[in-house]
């Protein structure tokens, strides 16, 4: 019974989390090491990447390409890495159907994991959004499913990201998953702040934000005093490691120098940080 207490626990932390006043910063770590870090660095709850995963696996980010068991391992190790609660990204769902989107709830709860988000694309580049109405009967099946653990959905609109340019839609389609029950909600790739305050004002749940793709950059007070409850950093966190990565391999390559372990971590702080994290 401890497990599912402690998980409890994380859920009440990371409801608490969306009804404190001002933003929080929620970053993706793609595996137990990276979460462990994040960790040590104070931050209060942590979510999943399948770009971050896809990337340290060396596979496409794609639901095609990683399965549901993949993903909800990766999900398990980085639940289990620290005391933090953990939301996943579970992409579409891994699986157009309704009952698809709820089993996959059910499985991802039994990881431990206190959240996770649903997406309505499709993964289908000639048809990439689902139908209005299937898309609202998915979250409405995986709300209803959420509701039987400690657990958070979010809500995800992908217009933006596949090349459907339409806030109206996106605003129609979150306010409908807002009804159907979803916890808090997402349209990553909105085009300005403008926008991104239209969607916070449009509906009463928390709204998610990601920072650290392409496009426009905002700080965390702008994006708070926008509106925005929840800022998460999709793959870039692990982008950025591959940035460090990339320039020392090529450094070395082309110059034949090591200055980059100037820059690194020190193998001191490594252990520290991921072995015996300072306590908060």
């Amino acid at each position: 019974m401890g497990g599912m207490t402690d998980q409890m626990d994380k859920y009440q932390v990371f409801r608490e989390l969306h009804q404190r006043t001002g933003a929080f910063v929620i970053p993706n770590p793609w595996d137990a090491g990276s979460a462990r870090i994040l960790a040590a660095l104070g931050y209060e709850a942590l979510a999943t990447t399948s770009a971050g995963l896809a990337f340290s696996i060396g596979q496409q980010d794609s639901a095609a390409r990683i399965s549901r068991e993949a993903v909800l391992q990766n999900a398990q190790d980085i639940v289990n890495a620290t005391n933090l609660p953990v939301s996943a990204d579970l992409e579409n769902g891994f699986g157009a159907d309704p009952a698809s989107c709820a089993m996959t709830i059910s499985l991802a709860s039994e990881t431990g994991l206190v959240g996770d988000s649903i997406e309505d694309a499709t993964g289908d580049d000639s048809n990439p959004i689902f139908d209005f109405s299937l898309a609202v009967e998915r979250v409405a099946a995986a709300a209803e499913e959420a509701r039987k653990h400690p657990f958070m959905l979010t809500a995800r609109a992908e217009n933006f990201l596949h090349g459907k340019h339409d806030l109206n839609d996106t605003i129609m389609r979150l306010q409908a998953f807002e009804k159907a029950g979803a916890d808090v909600l997402y349209a990553p790739g909105l085009p300005d702040i403008a926008a991104i305050r239209t969607v916070c004002a449009a509906v009463t749940r928390p709204v998610n934000v990601v920072m650290g793709l392409s496009g426009p950059v905002f700080t965390v007070s702008e994006l708070e005093q926008a509106g925005v409850k929840r800022i998460s950093v999709g793959g870039s966190f692990a982008r950025a490691a591959l940035g460090g990565l990339m320039r020392a391999a090529r450094e070395v390559k082309d110059h034949g120098t090591f200055t980059y372990a100037k820059e690194a971590l020190s193998s001191s702080d490594a252990e520290t940080y991921i072995f015996n994290p300072p306590q908060k």
